[in-house]
């Protein structure tokens, strides 16, 4: 029987999922399986080209600043080229860049080409983000990213056992399999997968369509999307103390690398275990106190590294926050999908992940300084009163946040709510804000207004309802014009679905919660 069940629980997983995502994860799963460079780049510029600590930390560094700038570049070629061809421009130039840095020998030469690695790499992840929101279903959207993070771990765990053979062997060599590989999904992007990019124009009555009226300054205006982009740069913060300060802090309590291995396998071997039954665990229930629970949890995880002594209370430890990032990372990618209008979806992930490439560049000083000043239980103090801050800041954001916290939630997979995003007035359209959607009939629909009394009905489907006017559920997003009607207040009256409250962004039918 536990076999029956187990076979059953993976099954409503991973069904109702679109070919398209199916492509798309197997593209994000080949890449990890791929990733060379960043798990031993330190080492090939120490041993293997005889260069000083400091000068890899540099080039680690400049790595990282390319990623800090392609990530808003990413998301607005996102938007204005479309997902398909920023991802093949992407992987395309990573593969490039990745194959010359195995050749390069002039440490300016191979400086330079890892900011470009950097840069490349990274500019893909706004697309793939933004395209999966497009492709899947807002109900199913928290188990597609917590499938696509499970890819990407276990394509992870996989290549670092796998690299460890490669790097005796040749160096190069696995510069040039990572080459191969990373080359192969822009191939699988190319053949396999569809552009996804709502079409600009139709959602907003401007002859320039909607992706014009949300740039990066519409992005930086959001508040409360903002909010969740400092929240979010805090809790990356703690996790990147898992490969930055925790190795360094065992080293100097006297344990070897081999130590630091064994316990950080832990954090890889968790998440290919447990991501799919946590994430069946935490679909429907509320992202607001999900990710209050998982930041404090990830602060006090790390917290307690302060007290361990042994290899086996480090893993502990280990299991604490990997635990709070298994629920984080899907929860904390979906509300930022919410909280993104269709047209500047790039835009926003692109925001959401310089937040974490920041961090990424900032976590080593901060671990670095703290460690040599005050010792590394002072590191561990740290990260609890950071991720204790964080919760507190999440809660604070969600309680205001329509349909994510406070009250009952509007995604309950009976489809008898809507929820409004309300991420900003874009361009000269004023939005109202509101939450629910009155008649089953209407349950799931979409609709932006603009102040020219013009509306974009967007075919979101939920179960439990239907657009009116026909939409198939669970039709891909299918944007529809709706007749022009005057806006006396909240609902738009006359029209088919008056008495529904209007946003001026989106309202989607589904609680979504990765990457």
């Amino acid at each position: 029987m536990p076999l029956v069940a187990a076979r059953r629980a993976v099954r409503e997983t991973v069904s109702g999922l679109p070919r398209e995502f199916w492509w798309l994860w197997t593209s994000t799963l080949v890449n990890r399986l791929g990733a060379f460079v960043a798990t031993f780049m330190a080492l090939y510029l120490t041993l293997d080209r005889g260069y000083s600590a400091s000068y890899a930390g540099l080039v680690a560094s400049l790595h990282g600043l390319g990623g800090v700038v392609s990530s808003l570049a990413g998301g607005v070629m996102a938007d204005r080229l479309g997902r398909r061809p920023t991802l093949l421009v992407a992987q395309v130039s990573t593969a490039l860049s990745v194959a010359l840095l195995g050749f390069v020998r002039d440490p300016v030469a191979i400086a330079a080409v890892a900011f470009l690695v950097g840069a490349a790499s990274n500019a893909s992840r706004p697309a793939v983000q933004a395209m999966m929101a497009d492709i899947v279903r807002p109900e199913d959207r928290v188990r597609a990213f917590s499938l696509n993070y499970w890819a990407i771990n276990l394509g992870f765990a996989v290549s670092s056992m796998a690299a460890g053979f490669i790097a005796e062997v040749s160096y190069r060599a696995g510069f040039l399999l990572e080459a191969g590989m990373t080359l192969t999904c822009a191939i699988l992007v190319f053949l396999k997968l569809p552009e996804s990019r709502p079409e600009s124009g139709t959602a907003v009555g401007t002859a320039g369509g909607a992706s014009d009226a949300v740039g990066l300054g519409t992005v930086v205006r959001d508040g409360r999307f903002m909010g969740v982009v400092g929240l979010s740069f805090l809790v990356a913060l703690i996790f990147q103390q898992g490969s930055v300060g925790l190795p360094v802090a065992m080293g100097a309590a006297g344990f070897t690398p081999a130590d630091y291995g064994l316990a950080i396998a832990v954090n890889g071997v968790l998440i290919v275990a447990l991501q799919i039954p946590v994430t069946r665990f935490i679909e429907h229930r509320d992202p607001g106190r999900l990710l209050v629970v998982s930041s404090v949890l990830a602060g006090y995880g790390f917290g307690l590294t302060a007290f361990a002594g042994s290899i086996g209370v480090f893993a502990l430890t280990v299991c604490v926050w990997t635990l709070a990032e298994i629920v984080n990372a899907p929860t904390q990618t979906g509300v930022v999908v919410r909280l993104s209008p269709a047209q500047g979806r790039g835009r926003y992930q692109g925001m959401y992940t310089m937040s974490w490439s920041v961090a990424a560049l900032v976590a080593p000083l901060m671990s670095g300084v703290v460690i040599d000043r005050w010792g590394a239980e002072w590191l561990w103090g740290l990260c609890a009163v950071i991720g204790t801050v964080a919760g507190v800041g999440y809660w604070a954001l969600m309680r205001r946040m329509p349909g994510v916290g406070g009250g009952p939630d509007s995604t309950q997979p009976d489809g008898t709510g809507a929820e409004g995003t309300g991420a900003g007035s874009q361009g000269a359209g004023a939005d109202v804000e509101g939450a629910g959607s009155q008649g089953a009939g209407n349950a799931g629909a979409v609709v932006s207004a603009t102040a020219i009394g013009k509306a974009t009905a967007v075919g979101e489907q939920v179960p439990g309802g239907q657009v009116p006017g026909g939409q198939v559920p669970g039709e891909p997003v299918l944007e529809r014009p709706v007749p022009e009607n005057p806006i006396p207040g909240s609902p738009i009256a006359g029209s088919p679905i008056a008495g529904q409250h209007v946003s001026g962004e989106q309202v989607s039918g589904k609680t979504v919660g990765s990457v």
